[in-house]
């Protein structure tokens, strides 16, 4: 019965907040990151995929008198990236961050920024540019543009770039610095 009183209230629908960034929002994203930097010699190709549960408003910035918001809300993500090239196949991770977000006064479409990290988990290889263990760090930032295309419902694309590291606990210490896009769906509740 527990169990189902937690579901009930997940289901409560978004119109009952007073802005879309005063609810909660869970989405879905992919995307294709490439290495850049020269942590390693290995040209990483990465695709990344993360569901991502945004909170309602933490600290509303900035309002003006036509509705324009600048925001802050939590943000915590789980990581799934298949490695397309490279030594490695798979990263499962997590991580958290603030998500500072713009929103414009239609209250349909905001611009984000997130920066932040996390821990994950990767097959390593004996490969001395890949990844010198298992358990990883990671830090990202992603910059993007959030469009509502139905009630409750939106469309994310945007920049993403993403860090792993093992934190300097192997020698070598190569790391993985990727950037590329991704694109997704959210839905408020």
């Amino acid at each position: 019965m527990k169990t189902f009183a937690a579901l009930a209230l997940l289901a409560v629908p978004a119109f009952a907040a007073d802005h879309p960034a005063d609810a909660w929002e869970l989405t879905l994203e992919s995307g294709y990151l490439w290495n850049v930097g020269d942590n390693t010699a290995i040209d990483y190709e990465i695709a990344p995929t993360q569901f991502t549960l945004r909170s309602p408003v933490v600290l509303k910035w900035w309002e003006d008198e036509n509705g324009a918001r600048l925001i802050v809300r939590s943000r915590a993500s789980l990581l799934m990236e298949s490695i397309v090239e490279g030594p490695e196949d798979y990263y499962f991770g997590i991580n958290g961050a603030p998500s500072i977000e713009y929103w414009f006064p239609n209250e349909k479409t905001s611009l984000f920024f997130s920066i932040g990290g996390g821990v994950g988990w990767t097959n390593s290889t004996r490969d001395p540019e890949g990844q010198g263990q298992d358990f990883t760090l990671n830090w990202f930032s992603q910059l993007g543009v959030r469009q509502e295309i139905a009630p409750n419902l939106s469309l994310l694309g945007g920049a993403y770039f993403i860090h792993h590291s093992n934190g300097g606990q192997t020698d070598p210490n190569p790391g993985i610095d990727a950037l590329g896009f991704t694109i997704g769906l959210g839905w408020q509740f």
